[in-house]
């Protein structure tokens, strides 16, 4: 990405990520040429027919699952809703009860609260102050009638990256199925399946340089999760509707993309994530990192400035660096995320956090450009 003097630096990768040229030059020809239903038989369905199953193969690829196992979605939210509350209606029979975590992105949260309208019952389990679960208190929480754990990969604030083949051991033990959210960890960590220990396993896009409107949802072949979607028999009957070519191929080109030199990269992304991390810490008293020092995606940095409201922050430096809040204050109170009340992180430092997320895009000068900017204006603050 260059850096313009008029273009805010873009340390918000987490929220979404740009597209890579490759995707778009993947895209290209089913925006200007192949525009046929993959699902009609004649000349014009078949390269679209064609490019959903190489897109398939190649999430598979990363995911390593069997192409089967792919089913494409609308993006991360859809993949979360199609896993637990189709889960959910198949064994409702078997039992009512989930078990997730304090910290799960809402499209898991509110999943789980909806539930609840038709008798399913939650356990919200706590995480520690690094924004991990531990995997005892999982297995306390498994009861008679438990059907469903999910867990995220890897938290969208702060980075945590959670246990999940010590969890994945547990629902094995008790024939519990295991669902992770891992729209934050595709593409920047190893996500294999089988490696983690997963039934169902959420994809989104728009967090791996492909576009939004697009994800998947890897369904172990052994999983039978009920229909979410009712219409025509796309997607070998799990997913109705006609499937949206382009933005699959993009997804899956980006697929392609991040299992070559994955390690790589990270330690890349890493070293920019730690630079910057330094390039504040060493200046600036009263700061701190938030996540676990080590089981954190390599590209997050939760930072909290204390005597700092992060709102304020943000809008000091927004026009010289794009980032995320923590927190907000309304009318003079205090908004906290609920991640960062879940790892119990006080009020004083809670309230001045702000989350930076680097890509592939970033550079080592916009950088340490962002965290000169950021130091001078968590100073000007204090001040």
């Amino acid at each position: 990405m260059e850096l313009h003097m008029n273009k805010p630096i873009y340390l918000d990768y987490n929220a979404t990520t740009p597209h890579a040229p490759e995707v778009i030059e993947a895209m290209r020809p089913y925006l200007e040429e192949h525009f046929g239903n993959p699902s009609s038989s004649h000349w014009y369905g078949s390269e679209p027919r064609r490019a959903v199953e190489k897109a398939r193969q190649q999430v598979a690829g990363l995911l390593g699952c069997a192409p089967e196992e792919v089913v494409f979605t609308s993006g991360g939210t859809e993949a979360n809703n199609h896993a637990i509350k189709g889960t959910a209606w198949a064994l409702r029979d078997r039992g009512t009860h989930i078990i997730t975590s304090a910290v799960e992105h809402p499209a898991v949260l509110e999943v789980c609260r909806a539930l609840a309208g038709f008798g399913f019952a939650t356990t919200v389990l706590p995480v520690d102050g690094e924004g991990l679960v531990d995997p005892a208190a999982v297995e306390e929480a498994v009861r008679p009638g438990t059907i469903l754990i999910t867990i995220m990969h890897a938290n969208n604030e702060v980075g945590a990256i959670q246990p999940l083949a010590e969890i994945a051991a547990i629902a094995r033990r008790y024939n519990v199925i295991f669902h992770t959210d891992a729209a934050q960890s595709v593409g920047k960590i190893p996500a294999a399946v089988d490696a983690l220990g997963v039934d169902l396993l959420s994809v989104a896009g728009h967090k791996l340089y492909a576009p939004k409107g697009i994800g998947a949802l890897y369904i172990r072949s052994s999983v039978k999760p009920a229909r979410f979607c009712h219409g025509a028999g796309q997607e070998r009957g799990r997913r109705a509707g006609t499937e949206n070519v382009t933005q699959i191929v993009g997804l899956g080109k980006a697929c392609e993309l991040a299992s070559l030199n994955m390690e790589q990269h990270a330690a890349e992304i890493r070293r920019l994530r730690d630079r910057l991390a330094a390039g504040l810490t060493g200046v600036l008293p009263d700061s701190r990192v938030n996540g676990h020092p080590v089981h954190r995606l390599p590209n997050t940095l939760s930072m909290s400035f204390k005597g700092v409201e992060a709102d304020r922050l943000i809008e000091r430096i927004g026009g010289e660096v794009a980032v995320s809040p923590g927190a907000a204050c309304h009318s003079g109170a205090v908004s906290i995320s609920h991640v960062l009340s879940a790892m119990g992180i006080p009020e004083e430092w809670a309230k001045g956090t702000v989350r930076f997320s680097v890509g592939r895009m970033t550079t080592l000068a916009e950088v340490d450009r962002a965290a000169k900017v950021v130091a001078a204006a968590v100073r000007e603050l204090r001040a």
